[in-house]
């Protein structure tokens, strides 16, 4: 049975920082080519796509929004995936979730629809 778990947030003033982790089991994240997905649900909004990363090769995708302030990293021996967040903003309030998606570039986990594994989320809260 896969799981993947977030952990990592929290409450946080505005221009701090967090580094959130995605642990995976029952999976080996390297294995099948994997891309691994962060993502964010703001209060009343829709989900939407922060970054990704290639469990392969470590190629790394990140929206417009994350650039500059958002790093992706991989641990294939620890079976995580990291999400460290400097600068924070209030508007970066939400439920951060990872998604795992094997055999799936990196370049096209945004494009699909829907997502093989996800975790349950991890809360972060930005204080202005």
């Amino acid at each position: 049975q896969v799981q993947l778990v977030e952990s990592g947030g929290g409450l946080v003033q505005s221009g701090g920082s967090l580094r959130l982790s995605c642990a995976a089991s029952g999976y080996t994240l390297d294995v099948d080519y994997a891309a691994i997905g962060w993502f964010r649900q703001a209060p009343g909004k829709e989900r939407e796509e922060i970054s990704c990363i290639s469990m392969n090769d470590g190629r790394t995708f990140y929206v417009d929004s994350a650039k500059g302030r958002f790093t992706i990293s991989r641990d294939s021996a620890k079976n995580t995936v990291y999400l460290e967040m400097n600068s924070l903003k209030p508007e970066d309030t939400g439920v951060y979730y990872c998604a795992a998606d094997p055999f799936t570039d990196v370049a096209a986990m945004f494009t699909k629809t829907s997502h093989a594994y996800w975790g349950q989320g991890t809360q972060v809260t930005v204080s202005s």
